[in-house]
Formats: C-alpha cells, sequence, structure tokens
C-alpha cells in the first residue's frame, strides 16, 4: 500500500497543480516509485486517443507516467455529464466504483500516490463525489492549498473544512500559496492562530511569481483554439506583459516593457510592418512576445509577406480587437507539459519553499 496524499484547495487557480508537480518532484527524490491520480476530471483534453484531464496529461507528460494514463483520471466529466448524471444516465455507484479500481492499481504499483482533487471541497458534489467525499473514499490525508492572505484564507479553509468533516475526510495541513516574500513568516504565523481546537499543520508554499502567474504564447494560442504561426520557439515565452496596440507607431514602441505581447487590429499595417521589423533587433526581440492581430480586414499583401518573412511569431484572430483584449486579460493561465520554464521554476524552487519532510511526517 502506497502512503498517499489528497491535494484539495480553497478554490480554482490557488496552485493545487503547482503543489502537486512540487510533491511528485521532491517525493521521487525520496521514493523510489512515486504515482498520480485525479479522480474527477473537469478539464478535459485529448492525448494519444484518450479524453482526460489536462493536470494528468501534465504528469504523465513530465514525469514520464504514460502508461498509467488510462488509470490516472477514471471519472473524466465530458460535455453534458452533469446533464447525463441527472438524467439518470450514469450513477454514483459506478462512478466511485471506476474511482476504486483505477486507485487500487496504482495503490499497489507506487510507494507514494498523489491524489489532486478538482477545485474547492464541494467540487463534485454534483454527481455525489466532492472533494472531500473522494479523500474520504480513499482514505487519503487531505492538505488544503490556499491563496495567500490571512482573514480571507482563514474563512475560505473553515468553509472547506465544514464539508471535509461532514465526509470524515481527514484534513493536516493547510499550505498557504503565492505568498509575499516579505511577508511570509509573519503571514503563516497570524494564521497557524486561525484554527483554535484543531491539530492543523500550516506551511507555507511557493512565494508568488509573474513566472507562473504569467501565460505563454502557447497557452493563448490554445485559449483563443487557434495556431501560432512564426517562430515555434517562441511559442514557450512567457508573456509578462499585454498591450493594446491603439495608439501610433511609434508610442507603441516606446511603451513596450520586457516579453510584451501586443494586440492590434488587422488594418495597422505601419504597425505591422514596424513591429516585424524590429524583431530582427535582440533588443527589441526580448520585448516582443508575439502579436495578437483581431479583426475581418486582412492586411496589405506587402504587410503580410513582411510578417511572414520576419517569423515573429503571430496569431490571426477575426474577432474584434476589444473583445480579444478582454478575453485575453480575464484568462488564468493553466501549467501545461510545453512550459519548460515554468517547470524547471517549480522543481528549482520547490527545493527551497516547500517542506517535503513536514508534510512526509504528516502522512
Amino acid at each position: 500500500m502506497a502512503k498517499r496524499v489528497f491535494i484539495g484547495a480553497t478554490g480554482q487557480n490557488c496552485g493545487k497543480t503547482t503543489m502537486s508537480v512540487s510533491l511528485m518532484h521532491l517525493a521521487r527524490q525520496k521514493y523510489r516509485k512515486v504515482g498520480f491520480i485525479k479522480p474527477i476530471g473537469p478539464k478535459i483534453e485529448g492525448y494519444n486517443g484518450l479524453s482526460v484531464d489536462m493536470d494528468a496529461i501534465l504528469m504523465a507528460r513530465t514525469f514520464g507516467l504514460e502508461e498509467d494514463l488510462p488509470l490516472m483520471n477514471p471519472v473524466s466529466l465530458h460535455k453534458n455529464f452533469t446533464r447525463d448524471y441527472l438524467s439518470g444516465k450514469i450513477d454514483c455507484g459506478s462512478l466511485r466504483t471506476k474511482i476504486l479500481e483505477s486507485f487500487e492499481i496504482l495503490d499497489k504499483k507506487y510507494d507514494f500516490l498523489i491524489i489532486e482533487g478538482a477545485g474547492h471541497g464541494g467540487v463534485g458534489s454534483v454527481i455525489g463525489l466532492s472533494n472531500a467525499c473522494v479523500a474520504h473514499t480513499l482514505n487519503a490525508p487531505v492538505i488544503i492549498v490556499t491563496d495567500s492572505g490571512i482573514g480571507s484564507s482563514i474563512d475560505a479553509v473553515h468553509l472547506n473544512l465544514a464539508l471535509y468533516e461532514k465526509e470524515e475526510a481527514d484534513v493536516r495541513m493547510v499550505i498557504v500559496n503565492k505568498l509575499r516574500a516579505d511577508k511570509r513568516e509573519s503571514i503563516i504565523s497570524f494564521l497557524g492562530r486561525g484554527f483554535p481546537g484543531r491539530s492543523l499543520k500550516i506551511s507555507g508554499g511557493f512565494n508568488y511569481s509573474p513566472i507562473l502567474a504569467n501565460p505563454t504564447l502557447s497557452h493563448i494560442g490554445k485559449l483563443l483554439t487557434l495556431p501560432v504561426h512564426g517562430d515555434p520557439d517562441g511559442q514557450s515565452r512567457i508573456i509578462h506583459h499585454i498591450h493594446l496596440g491603439a495608439a501610433s507607431a511609434q508610442r507603441v514602441v516606446d511603451a513596450l516593457e520586457e516579453s510584451t505581447l501586443i494586440v492590434i487590429t488587422s488594418s495597422r499595417d505601419e504597425l505591422i510592418v514596424t513591429l516585424s521589423s524590429l524583431y530582427h533587433i535582440p533588443a527589441y526581440r526580448e520585448k516582443i512576445v508575439g502579436l495578437v492581430i483581431a479583426g475581418h480586414v486582412p492586411a496589405s499583401e506587402i504587410s503580410q509577406q513582411i510578417l511572414d518573412d520576419s517569423n515573429i511569431p503571430y496569431i490571426r484572430v477575426h474577432d474584434s480587437t476589444a473583445s480579444v483584449f478582454t478575453t485575453l486579460m480575464e484568462d488564468v493561465a493553466k501549467i501545461t507539459s510545453e512550459d519548460q520554464e515554468k517547470l524547471n521554476w517549480i522543481r528549482a524552487n520547490a527545493e527551497n519553499e516547500i517542506d517535503f519532510e513536514a508534510i512526509d511526517a504528516l502522512l
């Protein structure tokens, strides 16, 4: 039987997947065989003929677990899954059996097993399998990951604890993530006072980093479901700033910051030509990640030729500039197996910022 841990969270985008990657990296330094399972998968992608959760694909590809992939996400919430369940076409018992069958195979195969939940403790309740219920079913000690803060974090953890305790799941640790480096120890100390009467271990996660928070150009392509043209090596660059190229060409160039994605209208031929030409200059290549060219009007033939010859990465979308810009600004980037810079950052910083020995001791 594997030593196992269930990674829950107080909500989306707290860093749950980042913590799973970190634990996989750190556990593999101590245990010979470390596995992963995400019992309920709400974000489905296709991979090698399978439809599985994107986090299962990330872990399989990053850590060489492809042979386990059919087991790593036993319940994939495809489109209309909820409707089918509520209509009686799917029953909770069969779903629970699928999870247990996959889990038992992996449990026998590995020395350490990471179980990743989906969102807050109540996610999955609609199909009778909340995170709290799954953690109890798999008899896995729970770590809850929460965003940095004091009052808001304590409130969010208490809200989730209520369901975990109702389901008799064993919550042993809270990891506060995305900490400000200068307030790290202070926040952890105050959080330690926020759960009187409970034997909860409070630990720090990662300090906030724009490397993890910001998207890559490849991610933007997937978000818009459009190909990225130009330099293929540029697709993995991390975007630190998104600018709307609405001013004059000179003003747009003067405003460029490190690793900027520029959203421009397809009729702005002079700006397309200017930015394409600047991409050849190393100092500007550092500033220009690529372009998102929006609008129905095609670029002129000569502008298109200069754009393609420059090899500058770009995405061509026929929605309005305002619509595209809003979509990009509201998006929250998720880590994928293509994000090597982010994955390398996680591995390097996990060894300094995540107390694996404290986590391991609680299990």
